[in-house]
């Protein structure tokens, strides 16, 4: 069997191992703030997992998106489906469909905070061995009121 099509019967990696292996290449780099964000649980969601981190300088998350790249390729043969912000390098986003990895500058990453735009997804947070997971509270439902014409009214009396 050509080497062509073996690659072509080869089984797509699930995104729970992109996500393992990103995180290795994020690792392998220094990268900070490495968090995970489960997103299956949410209705309409683009993804099923963003993996968010931060590099120092333009050239770390340059170069921490090179060793995601390398790390995921080389381990599940699977490369981005698209790549964008690399010439910048304030913020790098890795497309691989299922998985967004997203490199930021700490500046870039405060103002755009991600991970505060997802409240009701679960969140794994990835600080060397120690792997803490956060669950958010959902945020809580606004009771409606009711018509204008059942609420109740109550008069103040004019004082004279």
């Amino acid at each position: 069997m050509s080497e062509i099509k073996k690659k072509a019967k080869k089984k797509q990696a699930s995104a729970s191992t992109l996500v393992r292996y990103a995180v290795k290449g994020i690792e392998e780099k220094k990268g900070n703030e490495i968090v995970c964000i489960n997103l299956k649980k949410i209705p309409n969601n683009i993804c099923d997992y963003f993996v968010i981190c931060e590099g120092n300088s333009r050239t770390q998350v340059q170069a921490i998106a090179g060793s995601v790249e390398e790390f995921v390729e080389k381990n599940t043969d699977s490369r981005p489906w698209h790549v964008e912000g690399l010439e910048n390098g304030e913020w790098v986003l890795l497309d691989y469909v299922d998985v967004a990895i997203h490199i930021f500058q700490p500046e870039a990453r405060s103002h755009y905070n991600l991970e505060n735009m997802w409240a009701d997804a679960e969140v794994r947070k990835f600080d060397g061995e120690i792997k803490e997971v956060v669950k958010r509270k959902p945020k809580a439902k606004k009771k409606k009121k009711a018509p204008s014409s059942k609420r109740k009214t109550t008069r103040v009396k004019k004082r004279k």
